[in-house]
């Protein structure tokens, strides 16, 4: 590497905590989508209305888009479309941030709240089935990993 830190001798991919990741993120991924099926919805729609629906709790104001985009983890333009299929289905209401038009803050309505609140189970459901007792051992593993992309979360 060049920097002076020793160099990792490849094992091959079944050795690689990466690859175990990825796959089972594929899995969990999978079996949610089929898991929300019922209330018609994909994980990405899940994301962004749960987070919408979290950062309205956790915030004092309407979050924005960009806010939500970055809490769900979602591109900012793929975030937009669905954001906007998610309003067309009466979902959330998106509204020009009187301070500046350019941004959307979001409100859940109250359809969008019960479906959230059915979507969160589901979600918490598909944790549990997939990595029963060891999920909070699980999460606290992958936070240092992944806590610079988490807003709120972000470590020095």
């Amino acid at each position: 590497m060049g920097d002076g830190r020793p160099r990792a001798v490849p094992r091959g991919p079944l050795q690689s905590p990466g690859f175990w990741l990825h796959h089972a993120a594929l899995e969990w991924r999978s079996t949610l989508e089929r898991n929300l099926r019922p209330l018609g919805l994909t994980p990405t729609q899940f994301n962004l209305l749960a987070s919408a629906g979290w950062l309205a709790r956790h915030g004092g104001e309407p979050p924005t888009q960009q806010q939500v985009a970055d809490m769900a983890g979602a591109d900012r333009m793929m975030a937009s479309r669905v954001l906007r299929s998610l309003e067309d289905r009466e979902l959330l209401c998106r509204r020009s941030d009187p301070a500046d038009a350019r941004v959307f803050r979001l409100e859940l309505t109250s359809a969008g709240r019960e479906l959230v609140r059915a979507a969160v189970q589901i979600a918490v459901d598909t944790d549990a089935e997939l990595f029963g007792a060891d999920g909070d051992e699980l999460r606290e593993r992958l936070r240092p990993v992944a806590a610079h992309r988490v807003p709120g979360e972000r470590t020095s």
